[in-house]
């Protein structure tokens, strides 16, 4: 659609200098005389409502658990389902913009995610708002992919990291405003407002949408209908496993059906579609050919690394802020707030800066700065550890995040033609939320691992300042516990008939153990997320320098 008072646009045709532009970018399509900047605005609002979307409901499970009378596994699906229908159709919607142009297909997205929005606000069940948030996961996926695609086609290269460098600020700002805008609104208003919030921000995108997003040259093919079947239940299988898989203690779903047979048969599933692909050619749903550029393949490998520390550093460290140090959720949000602002002043910066060397050095040092700082978090932390002592760390990894998000993205897009622009941004962007998920499942794994080792470690060591008759019951407890910080706090109970003063004594001794075990094993499951840092260094430092002007 194009605006009232605008002549119909042209597709793909170059842009002459408008009168009096004067410095403004020019864009590669005919914007009738704006710049290419005016397409920003509803791109980067309708990628804001999506990020924000993806963590905005944490903060209000125990008020979901008790308002919707839920357990704490159906709130759950709240968040799985958003995250589980995001992944999964990102490939196919990067295809649909190809094939019918980013515009429509962006509109069409967030009109579903708006009124999803509204759904998700009136619903008066648990299940009612799963169903919802599984729509509102179709609106995201099919919106994703055209904002990469939009600013690789219309901005020219040489001003296409400055463009990538806003988008990468979005995702900073919109990860951390989650967490505190769900606050505000669950202690105000209620938790219908963290998804009404969505319906005015959706309305303005939509206008400014209809109004100033171009049509772009559309490229018709037969549709790929077995790529598409095969990438949905390839994906489905592997994403609904790792993401899940926790709930079901990675062993039994349901009858003969298993997490890692879930997982396997996914595996098996996507290798045929990657066959079936090589068999297509250009057709397919994901061309092949995408990845014969070194830069977009190791910039896949690079953006599920750092998805991956994103969801690997913020786990285990929420749950550190508030059960350990005693912050409560709005005040344990607020120690992010800092990094996620530097992220985004960063962000355009690292993408102008991007324009003018070689992307993959600022990259590399983007992944540099995030080792770093993960490392100096995880020697901090401690039962004892004050709030600044955390709170500097994070604001350097927001440096490192601010540095990799936008360079990467403009690093995989910058090779793409008009023809597979939004197959590429779809696959890079699976591959960022297939790294998310991936990080989730193994960090959750890893916690509990070391959790069921730190935890009696640390209650042995408390143990040699109580009486002799109790230590070895006090340390069984914490045995008991397996892994479990919950379980290890219920798992020793202060014998009957003790006198006051030892029964505050084994309180204060149990209290050290789980503080000390829970931080200890923090720290530990913290040297995954740097070992995962390092594949994303390599993978950048080994790309081409050479700039793929277009």
């Amino acid at each position: 659609m194009t605006s009232p008072t605008s002549p119909p646009e042209r597709t793909d045709a170059p842009a002459p200098a408008a009168p009096g532009a004067g410095t403004g970018v020019v864009p590669l399509v005919d914007l009738h005389g704006r710049s290419a900047w005016s397409i920003l605005p509803p791109l980067i609002l309708g990628f804001f409502m999506i990020m924000v979307d993806t963590t905005i409901v944490n903060i209000a499970v125990p008020t979901l658990q008790t308002e919707l009378d839920a357990s704490l596994v159906a709130v759950g699906w709240v968040n799985s389902a958003y995250l589980l229908s995001y992944a999964v159709l990102l490939l196919l919607a990067g295809r649909l913009g190809d094939r019918y142009g980013p515009k429509p297909v962006f509109v069409v997205g967030l009109l579903v995610f708006t009124l999803a929005s509204a759904w998700c606000g009136l619903s008066g069940s648990i299940g009612m708002l799963v169903a919802a948030r599984v729509v509102q996961g179709v609106g995201a996926a099919l919106m994703t992919p055209q904002t990469m695609a939009m600013i690789t086609r219309v901005f020219p290269p040489r001003q296409r990291g400055a463009a990538m460098g806003l988008w990468g600020a979005t995702a900073g700002v919109a990860t951390i405003a989650g967490p505190l805008l769900g606050g505000v609104f669950v202690e105000s208003w209620g938790w219908e407002w963290i998804f009404f919030v969505n319906v005015p921000v959706g309305v303005v995108a939509l206008w400014l949408a209809l109004t100033r997003l171009p049509r772009l040259a559309t490229h018709k093919r037969a549709f790929d209908v077995l790529g598409v079947v095969l990438s949905v239940v390839g994906l489905f299988a592997v994403v609904f496993g790792l993401q899940e898989g926790g709930t079901y203690h990675w062993g039994t779903i349901v009858g003969p059906v298993t997490v890692w047979g879930v997982i396997g048969l996914g595996l098996l599933v996507l290798v045929g579609f990657v066959l079936w692909q090589r068999r297509l050619g250009d057709a397919a749903l994901l061309p092949l050919r995408l990845f014969r550029s070194r830069n977009f393949s190791l910039a896949n490998v690079a953006g599920m690394s750092v998805s991956f520390a994103m969801i690997g550093i913020f786990f285990p460290l929420t749950i550190y802020l508030q059960s350990i140090l005693g912050l409560s959720p709005l005040h344990a949000a607020l120690v992010n707030l800092p990094g996620s602002l530097v992220s985004g002043i960063v962000a355009p910066l690292a993408g102008r800066l991007s324009d003018r060397v070689p992307p993959k050095w600022v990259v590399a040092t983007g992944f540099g700065v995030l080792a770093v700082a993960i490392g100096w978090l995880a020697a901090v932390v401690g039962p004892g550890a004050s709030v600044v002592t955390i709170v500097v760390p994070m604001t350097l990894f927001g440096v490192g995040t601010g540095c990799v998000f936008s360079p990467l993205a403009n690093l995989a897009t910058s090779g793409l033609d008009q023809r597979t622009a939004g197959a590429g941004a779809g696959a890079f962007n699976t591959t960022r939320q297939v790294g998310g998920v991936i990080g989730s499942a193994a960090i959750v794994a890893t916690l509990t691992a070391r959790l069921a080792v730190t935890l009696p470690a640390a209650a042995q060591d408390a143990a040699a300042s109580l009486p002799e008759q109790l230590r070895a019951q006090f340390v069984d407890g914490f045995a008991r516990a397996g892994g479990s910080l919950q379980g290890g706090r219920d798992g020793f109970q202060v014998p009957a008939g003790v006198p006051d003063d030892v029964a505050r004594q084994l309180s204060d001794a149990a209290t050290t153990a789980l503080h000390q075990g829970f931080a200890t094993a923090v720290g530990q499951t913290l040297a995954l997320t740097a070992a995962v840092l390092v594949l994303g260094f390599v993978s950048s430092v080994v790309m081409s320098s050479r700039r793929a002007d277009h």
